[in-house]
């Protein structure tokens, strides 16, 4: 069981070295830049992302929206992953691969905050969204990994390709990142 432990933290540790080189680190910054902006004018950040990255949109906006570290204003911040309702009867009467791009539709305006988080890229139903967030004028944040499909980073405004050799420890990076993003916006907001 040790044996479990010691190789999960050396692939922790190996991943969380990358995180310290000063262009990954100029991603991070430049998301958080982004998302200050939207705030300052008054926009919203929608998170999306499936399975275990819908449970890390959903922590995200919740950093944002309720707090991270201090007691502060609200920022608008929602994850179109949590209304079961919208999702279901979205995906029953357009397909699934439509199930943020819909709600894309109805709740993003010009200049709001699309963050996609996906592991691989490859779920229809988040790129379909960004390409939708794109067309709308949104700006777009992605929080993927190295041996993500790049085929929309340059579509995207910030392409955070986490490091990580299984899908869990690329997730332990993009909450880590996420926490990253979400202490500088509320450094330098309140």
């Amino acid at each position: 069981m040790t044996s479990i432990i010691d190789k999960a933290l050396n692939e922790i540790e190996s991943n969380f070295v990358y995180l310290k080189d000063p262009n990954f680190q100029g991603k991070i910054i430049n998301s958080a830049k982004i998302i200050i902006s939207a705030i300052k004018n008054k926009k919203k950040i929608i998170f999306m992302g499936n399975g275990g990255s819908a449970a890390d949109a959903e922590h995200l906006s919740a950093e944002l929206l309720g707090k991270y570290l201090k007691n502060r204003k609200a920022y608008p911040a929602i994850s179109i992953t949590s209304n079961t309702s919208s999702l279901t009867a979205i995906s029953n009467d357009f397909g699934y691969e439509n199930s943020f791009t819909r709600q894309i539709q109805g709740l993003a305006i010009k200049g709001d905050v699309v963050v996609g988080i996906s592991t691989s890229m490859q779920s229809k139903n988040i790129n379909k969204a960004i390409l939708e967030a794109k067309k709308i004028g949104c700006k777009i944040i992605i929080l993927a990994s190295k041996k993500a499909k790049k085929t929309l980073a340059k579509k995207s405004d910030v392409f955070l390709d986490c490091p990580g050799s299984r899908v869990d420890r690329i997730q332990e990076n993009h909450i880590c990142v996420g926490h990253m993003i979400c202490e500088i916006v509320e450094n330098k907001l309140s």
